[in-house]
């Protein structure tokens, strides 16, 4: 039995396709953090919740540290002490809310974004590259699977 016809077996189950989708998912993830490390450049280096909650921030503009929690999916202490590293580094910024004095605001720094924008650049060129690499059904197979994966990771 090849390799193809081996994998094609194990994923008719359901328990089979998450096996194979853990383990296909997580390479992929961790090829892609690898690629978010600067090859040669001064960047500043980010656990990957740290990285995730700027992240999080440069896509939404402004959030309070409970939204960017619950964002995350992480327990409020652990984002206070993310927020903490991020802000003492340069990267993030906080404000007073607007409406509740309680509560502040969390935004992006330029140099926030500078890291995030160019981590990204970096991974979608890396990325783009390997999708060449397929053939132009396999590429309509995934264009068809990335709907449902974000769905899975917002579950």
């Amino acid at each position: 039995m090849t390799l193809t016809q081996t994998s094609s077996a194990q994923t008719r189950s359901d328990v089979g396709l998450a096996t194979a989708l853990r383990i296909s998912v997580s390479r992929l993830a961790r090829r892609l953090r690898v690629e978010r490390a600067a090859h040669g450049m001064p960047e500043p280096e980010l656990s990957d919740t740290q990285f995730a909650a700027l992240s999080a921030l440069e896509r939404h503009s402004a959030m309070t540290p409970g939204e960017l929690a619950e964002y995350e999916k992480v327990q409020p202490p652990s984002m206070t002490r993310v927020i903490a590293v991020l802000e003492e580094r340069g990267l993030v910024m906080r404000a007073p809310h607007m409406t509740d004095r309680r509560q502040v605001v969390l935004t992006v720094t330029e140099d926030g974004r500078a890291v995030v924008l160019r981590a990204r650049r970096r991974r979608d060129e890396w990325l783009a590259k390997r999708l060449k690499e397929l053939t132009p059904q396999e590429r309509a197979t995934l264009r068809a699977a990335a709907p449902i994966l974000e769905k899975l990771s917002q579950s």
